[in-house]
């Protein structure tokens, strides 16, 4: 099964902190297959530039260390960023946004803790 991690999904698996046993067994299935947008590279660099503590680190390292371990990243497309116009009114967050209209476009399940992306329709399961 192909895993899109939101953003902080992502951080939790790097640091092994944050993350339920059952959400941990996922990420370890050998059938599940990995994804990471590059809308959370951006994220994390822009929040880590704004010296948000719970985004310090360096994007450009943490993507090679994605890539390293296997995971996948998935591009964003034109096709993705018009999605995004379908979604309901939600949530403003762009990232989020970004992340459900990949999720939904890619026919993949997107990961996450985030309350306020739990209520979108889709492929959006929590951790």
């Amino acid at each position: 099964m192909k895993l899109l991690l939101d953003t902080h999904v992502l951080l939790w698996a790097a640091s092994g902190d944050g993350l339920t046993s059952d959400a941990e067994a996922r990420l370890l299935d050998p059938d599940s297959e990995l994804l990471f947008s590059a809308a959370s590279i951006w994220e994390i660099s822009i929040k880590s530039g704004l010296g948000r503590a719970d985004f310090n680190l360096d994007a450009s390292v943490f993507r090679r260390a994605l890539l390293d371990n296997g995971y996948l990243e998935l591009a964003i497309t034109g096709t993705h960023a018009a999605a995004v116009a379908r979604l309901p009114d939600l949530h403003r967050d762009p990232f989020d946004r970004m992340l459900i209209a990949q999720a939904t476009v890619e026919g993949v399940t997107l990961l996450t803790a985030d309350a306020a992306v739990l209520r979108y329709p889709g492929p959006i399961e929590a951790v």
